[in-house]
């Protein structure tokens, strides 16, 4: 099953995508922000909270005076390193504790600071790669079914209550558990420390929250004789640290886009811009494979109409990713089965847009999610309809799948919810698994016309956004309808320029490295 498309207007579409791109790319690296300098702290061993719950990095990068903190954070705490002779998280609760401060060093040579980081740098390092090795180790023991993997959601709010609910989910043959995050997290400029019990609308993304349901999803692959992956969210205000916590505690896949916290949270392009960056140069070392959010576009406007927005930012999403050193093997880009179910051939609109993207990105894994925009809470035309998203996924050969929800519309779902959910993609998937092989498109029929005109969309698309440039053309609304000023929205007095004697230990030694 091949769509016939123009191959030369495909590589103009990654030529734009690079030009796009390469402006953005000298911003950041001419800058860095507060998130950046956290996720650094928490890499040297840093964590805990001190007054008034505040998180210890938090206390750490906040000290810093405006000259340190372009200096980078890692000057000053190696210097501090140097000169107390503690280990790094002793020295971090000396700080929050105001037993130190970081400008008592300051006259500390920086070489001397250098060479105190560099035993925690690489026990850092070696610490990430040791785990990339124990998932490798374990998927070699516990091989996966064949894709497209079937994608869980749990959210109640309650770790406790998720991991019983992620547990039931992978007996009933989910493959990959999914944590949404409590609403508003993305929002919060801080990481909330410690098991969690009162979310809302889902539990807050913590390390110690990563911790249980790793231990949890660790101990039912062994029972089921099968790798079940862990998934959440690495947007928002702290998604370098968020990515540091996941590379730490082996979670497999984390949904980190360039371009959604800015359209969908207001979050600062800046700021967004420079944080994608380095939380996907920490996830391309430890082997996280990402999620876009191209989905999203596609619940505030017209499926049919964004289908070119679609395949722009996944061009868009594709060149920033391998800019931080993802190889395509770790990029999983977004797309949703979202038109409306009432539109004529909207089916084969659908297979249009998954074959396009399956054929211009071989080799990434897809994540294509579920109706949700046109479900009604009629539970029946939902099932059939999730049954024709099912078919759309294997026929097109996606690779994670969020299972459908027949209660989508009504209630967050209950455990029966998603052993429907499953069955209903278990049977579509194994009864049709092969269907693609066994079929062509008409030449010039619905489903090739419809494909080429979405490359050519996007084509012409890509050609404003490089000619406008990038953040200029998220303030003119290109993207989802949605507009944001360069420096407006949320967490702008994060971003800073970087001096000339930046430091950032941990950007040195991943820069280079084979994913």
């Amino acid at each position: 099953m091949e769509l016939r498309v123009d191959r030369s207007r495909i590589d103009r579409c990654r030529e734009l995508a690079q030009a796009i791109v390469s402006p953005v790319e000298e911003f950041i690296a001419a800058h860095s922000t507060v998130s950046v300098e956290r996720a650094v702290v928490r890499l040297l061993g840093v964590d805990g909270i001190g007054a008034d719950e505040v998180p210890v990095p938090n206390l750490i990068v906040d000290a810093l005076s405006p000259a340190q903190r372009r200096d980078g954070v890692a000057l000053a705490f190696g210097k501090a390193l140097a000169e107390t002779g503690l280990e790094p998280r002793a020295l971090g609760e000396a700080i929050a504790a105001g037993k130190h401060r970081l400008d008592e060093f300051s006259q500390t040579p920086d070489a001397a600071a250098r060479g105190a980081l560099r035993p925690y740098v690489e026990k850092a390092m070696t610490q990430i790669r040791g785990r990339r090795d124990e998932r490798t180790e374990r998927l070699q023991r516990f091989a996966q079914l064949p894709p497209p993997l079937l994608y869980v959601i749990v959210a109640s709010g309650n770790i406790y209550e998720d991991r019983t609910a992620a547990v039931a989910a992978a007996e009933a043959g989910a493959q990959i558990i999914a944590v949404i995050r409590s609403t508003g997290q993305s929002l919060l400029d801080f990481v909330p420390f410690g098991p969690t019990t009162e979310g809302f609308g889902g539990t807050y993304a913590t390390q110690a929250n990563f911790q249980i349901m790793r231990a949890a999803l660790d101990e039912v692959s062994e029972r089921l004789g099968r790798y079940v992956m862990l998934t959440n969210y690495a947007s928002g205000l702290c998604m370098p640290e968020i990515a540091t916590m996941a590379a730490i505690e082996r979670l497999d896949m984390l949904l980190n886009d360039s371009m959604y916290g800015i359209l969908f949270r207001d979050i600062n392009m800046k700021r967004t811009f420079v944080d994608q960056h380095f939380s996907r140069m920490l996830n391309a070392y430890s082997g996280i494979i990402i999620n876009t959010g191209e989905d999203n576009y596609l619940t505030t406007a017209d499926a049919v109409e964004q289908a070119p927005a679609v395949l722009a930012s996944q061009f868009i999403n594709e060149e920033f990713a391998h800019r931080a050193g993802m190889p395509d093997r770790q990029i999983g880009l977004g797309d949703a089965y979202e038109i409306n179910p009432d539109l004529e051939d909207g089916f084969l609109y659908q297979v249009a847009q998954a074959q396009l993207a399956r054929q211009i990105f071989p080799n990434a894994p897809l994540k294509y999610m579920p109706p949700t925009k046109h479900m009604t809470g009629d539970i029946f035309k939902g099932h059939l309809i999730d049954a024709l998203f099912n078919l759309t996924s294997v026929m097109t050969q996606q690779t994670i799948h969020l299972c459908g929800m027949l209660t989508e519309a009504i209630h967050t779902p209950f455990l029966g919810d998603r052993v429907l959910s499953l069955e209903n993609a278990r049977y579509i998937m194994s009864t049709a698994r092969h269907f693609g092989d066994e079929i062509s498109f008409k030449p010039g029929g619905i489903v090739e016309r419809r494909a080429q005109d979405v490359l050519e969309g996007c084509e012409q698309q890509l050609e404003r956004v490089a000619s406008m440039g990038l953040m200029h053309a998220i303030d003119a609304a290109v993207f989802a309808d949605v507009t944001r000023h360069p420096d407006g929205g949320r967490g702008f007095d994060g971003v800073f320029e970087r001096s000339a004697a930046y430091y950032n230990p941990f950007e040195e030694s991943l820069r280079g490295v084979p994913a």
